[in-house]
């Protein structure tokens, strides 16, 4: 063998061994980076914060707990990577921010399912709800949605179609009442509650704002709901072995008692 092909074997070579060398330091800052999870502030954050720190027990994770006001940025932020996980949002959700944002976010684990109910400081029972009434929603797509079913079923309105998880507004078939409807931000809907007859607000802001689910809501959602809150990546890191541990840790004891705690019963955990 000449010199010159010596030469350009030797070159391939340590090529290939700085590759390794790389694709190693690369594969061990993985794991010593520290996971970052995004949740939204509230209840589900300190839930969260508990299967951190079983994690850490568990597994020796390192995390990092990112926390949000909206149910919009945290998809943002994991598509754009400046998160790495998030839990916060169900199936539906996800769906419609897949289609219209042309995301690739997967569920790669469930957390609970907190139940949508139906709040009032102006009436006791749903069979007072006056004519004309204003009734605050959520103005997500699935929320809003969601919320117009658990009024069908507390008979206040009909849905053209039963089964449209996309409903609006629009596909009431029959709202005797002429109930009007105001769509808010999530966050919002506790606040509304002095200026609107009813809200229909998610577990996560009710609780938070002082109205427990099973104790104050006019109407709620059953156990039944196919709305389970998930634990979400992005299509290319879902099989981290990080975020796995994550989702065994959120499935342990400490979880569903701190979930129990907070939620005074009315977080109904997904997993089982």
């Amino acid at each position: 063998m000449n010199h010159y092909k010596k030469l350009r074997l030797f070159t391939i070579i340590a090529t290939l061994a700085s590759l390794l060398l790389l694709g190693g330091c690369t594969d061990d800052k993985t794991k010593t980076q520290p996971l970052k999870v995004g949740v939204i502030a509230g209840p589900e954050s300190q839930i969260m914060q508990v299967a951190l720190e079983q994690a850490k027990k568990m597994f020796g994770l390192n995390s990092e707990l990112i926390q949000f006001n909206d149910y919009i940025t945290p998809n943002i932020a994991l598509f754009d990577k400046s998160i790495d996980v998030n839990a916060y949002q169900h199936q539906p959700y996800l769906n419609d921010v897949n289609n219209s944002r042309h995301y690739n976010l997967v569920a790669v684990g469930k957390t609970f399912l907190y139940p949508l109910g139906a709040y009032s400081k102006k009436i006791k029972h749903i069979e007072q709800l006056s004519d004309h009434a204003k009734i605050a929603i959520p103005n997500d797509p699935s929320n809003e949605s969601r919320a117009l079913h658990l009024l069908q079923k507390g008979g206040l309105i009909t849905l053209k179609d039963p089964n449209n998880i996309t409903a609006t507004p629009e596909d009431i078939a029959d709202n005797p009442k002429k109930l009007v409807f105001v769509t808010l931000d999530a966050a919002q809907l506790p606040r509304s509650l002095d200026d609107v007859e009813l809200a229909v607000i998610n577990s996560t802001y009710s609780v938070a704002a002082g109205y427990l689910p099973d104790k104050d809501a006019l109407l709620l959602e059953s156990s039944q709901s196919p709305y389970v809150n998930l634990i979400v990546a992005r299509k290319n890191n879902a099989d981290d072995p990080r975020i796995k541990q994550l989702v065994e840790a959120y499935h342990s004891q400490p979880v569903l008692d701190k979930a129990r705690e907070l939620f005074k019963g009315a977080a109904i955990p997904g997993w089982k």
